[in-house]
Parts: C-alpha cells; structure tokens; sequence
C-alpha cells in the first residue's frame, strides 16, 4: 500500500469500546490493572497494555504505530520535541571517552547540544563539512559512535550524498543518524539510503499547522550494535538482540528516566495531521518552488538559494535523493542585514515567525535569531549570512505571496 492508503488503515493496539475513528485523547496519569500480574506484565515490558503515562499512553503509542507502519521502521519513539528526539539518539549512541562525527551544517541548537551538552559529559564533537567524504572519514576512528547530519541543512540548503555517507559510516562501524526533518517520510525513504536512525521534529509538517511541539526517533533496525564501541550497548545486545539494542536502551531508559514522552493532546494532533501530510508537503513544496524562480527576477534579491532550482550546485544530488520538490523552504539574500530585517519587517501576508512548514508561511533572519548567540565568525565558518532570510511556504495563494514579497521589497 501507498503512505495515504497505510496511515489511514492503522489499527489501535486495542479495540475502542466505542468504535472511535479517530483515537481518543486519553488523559489520564496512570491506567487500572485486573490483577497484580497484569501490572507486572505491563511494567516489564511483556504486554502492550501501558503502565504509566510518562512511560506510554495509548494515543501515543497509535501515533508511533502509524509512522511505523508508514515508514517500515523497526520501533518509533514520540517525544516531547524535535530537539527530544535528536538528544535521545546522540545520547543513546554515546558515552564518555566517544566521540560524535556531526555537520558543521546544522541547526544552530544540534550544534549546541553537541558541543556544550554533550561536550560537557565527556562526549567529544568533532564537525566536518558532509558534502567533503574525505574530511568526514578523516574524523573517524575506533571511539566514533555516530555521524550525523541534516539531509539538506537549514538554513544553508547544502545536500550530502546520503548514500555515499551510508556506505563509509557502514565500512568503518559507525551508525548513520539523519535529521531528516526538511521532507517528510511519505516521499523520502530513509532507510533505501542506508540511513540507520531517522530523527523528525514532527512539529514541522507533521502537526502541520503550529498547533503543538513533537519528535519522531525512528529506528530502522539496520545497524549491528554488538560492534558499536559503547559498553552499554553492547550489553544490550546481549540482552535483547543487535537489532532491538538501540530501541531497548530508549524505551526502557531513556524514556523512563529523562521523562519526555509526547503528550497525548499533541499525538492527538499529529495523527490528525498525518491524514494530510503527503498532500499538504506536496502543495507547500510546489509553490515554494513556482515562488523561487519568480524571485530570481525581482532586482532587489542578489541571490535564490533552493535545491529545487535547475541551476542550484545541489539539483542533480537533490533530485536523485529527494525528487523534484525537495521541501516548501528556501533563502533569499538582500543586500544586507538591515535590507533583510526592512524586508520582513513589511511582510503583511507572510508571518514574522520561526518554525518551518506551518499552513501559514513564515520569514525568519537566521543570522539574528536561530544562530543569534554565535559569534560573527562561527556564522560565517556555518555558512550563515548575513544579508539571508528564510521563507517556510504555506497554503496561501501562491500569487498574493509573490505579491506579498514584491511589496516587502520596495523601499
């Protein structure tokens, strides 16, 4: 079946006693047991009946079975954030005395997160240019516990080969981890890319319209932890098997113990929003696409940066991995940063707003906000300008946004 025929026949792990079509909400803290054994067996994990809400909860637990089933992964996990999801994979696949391969490219709180989080428990970063696959296998030794990366980063829109990565990361040990948030999984496969572990903030176009935070960690069950240099790891090998080690240590650890399961209001959301996702990405990215090579010919743009673009470095790699509508995101430059912040500040259809694929389109100056805490030269080593802005596409009329951006322009 297609993604839109599977995300609409996923069944509940349970039947509804009413027959709901959509899952219910169900708030509640904690979940009553017919007998002392049955509590056991939800609490050690030997049946699907949930425990306790910081641990499961069935709207939840639907909400990770339809990316499951879409997706084909080996477990799902629905977390509170995107940025959730990528420190529960980084800190998973990590320990002290390891280091972690990553992009010099990505978003500006990944970087954060690597460097003063992670950096501060022993956990070395070390950041390299992954469109280089000479630089990135220079970083690789026998203590590196992942590489990971953005499939297009934001707000650069730079592009590696996803499975040139795969197949270094594989021939040297390593575990290959993708934020793969800018196209959505029903139109990018990650793992026929050799992609090992999927990260999502599913706030983007899954939730679809800003109505709630979310993050996917997908799990493909493709990689051999028995060979990963964490002792923790294997030792859940042993445990549980290579292909379920991964998944183990997030649903019985991390999960239990830094306590950021989604919430059942925003898997509720989500669920909703995966009924329309594949047609929403489609008619976001094509607009996006009509509305950069429009903005090629307004004089007061230096430059167009969208990989759906024929004359864009990154075209041919983007096509091949991500189709011809690689996201309903792409950068303009102006002559300056105060030429960006007069531009958005004019904005009257497009929102002053950050987050990405909302139903609404959205300008942000990533120089001053998402990367405002960095100093000028670690902006320029990221690629990030100055003079840049983004623009997340919505559903509005593709006309009155061109418009909107021509009007924006003038002096």
């Amino acid at each position: 079946m297609q993604y839109e025929t599977k995300v609409l026949t996923t069944t509940y792990q349970q039947p509804d006693p009413y027959g709901a079509l959509s899952m219910p909400v169900y708030l509640t803290a904690a979940f009553e047991f017919p007998s002392a054994k049955a509590m056991s067996d939800a609490f050690c994990g030997r049946s699907l009946s949930p425990s306790y809400a910081r641990i499961s909860n069935p709207t939840v637990s639907f909400l990770e079975e339809r990316v499951r089933q879409t997706t084909g992964a080996k477990s799902v996990t629905a977390l509170n954030t995107g940025m959730a999801a990528i420190t529960y994979a980084l800190t998973a696949v990590s320990a002290a005395g390891l280091n972690i391969v990553a992009s010099r490219h990505l978003f500006g709180n990944s970087v954060s997160l690597l460097r003063d989080t992670l950096g501060s428990l022993g956990v070395e970063p070390r950041f390299a240019d992954f469109t280089n696959l000479e630089e990135v296998a220079s970083l690789i030794d026998d203590k590196t516990c992942g590489l990971f990366f953005e499939i297009i980063t934001n707000p650069q829109l730079f592009v590696a080969d996803i499975s040139a990565l795969s197949a270094l990361a594989h021939s040297r040990g390593v575990p290959l981890i993708a934020d793969t948030t800018i196209v959505p999984f029903s139109v990018f496969h990650a793992d026929k890319f050799g992609v090992d572990i999927e990260v999502v903030s599913s706030t983007k176009y899954i939730s679809g319209g800003g109505t709630g935070l979310g993050g996917l960690l997908i799990d493909y069950g493709s990689y051999d932890w028995s060979a990963h240099p964490s002792p923790i790891l294997q030792a859940r090998t042993k445990r549980v098997g290579w292909r379920m080690a991964f998944t183990a240590r997030i649903k019985t650890e991390l999960v239990t113990n830094l306590g950021s399961l989604m919430t059942p209001q925003a898997a509720y959301m989500e669920t909703l929003g995966l009924d329309t996702l594949d047609i929403r990405f489609r008619r976001q990215s094509e607009t996006a696409l009509w509305l950069a090579q429009q903005c090629r010919e307004l004089p007061e743009i230096t430059r167009v940066n969208y990989t759906g673009l024929a004359d864009n470095n990154f075209y041919e790699l983007s096509l091949q991995q991500f189709g011809p509508l690689p996201g309903a995101v792409f950068t303009i430059d102006l002559a300056s940063q105060e030429a960006a912040w007069s531009f958005i500040d004019k904005l009257q259809v497009v929102r002053r707003a950050t987050n990405l694929f909302d139903r609404k389109s959205l300008a942000i100056h990533p120089a001053s906000t998402i990367f405002g805490l960095f100093t000028p030269e670690q902006r320029a080593e990221m690629s990030v300008g100055d003079a840049t802005v983004r623009l997340s596409i919505g559903l509005e009329d593709a006309g009155d946004l061109l418009e909107d951006i021509k009007k924006a322009l003038k002096p």
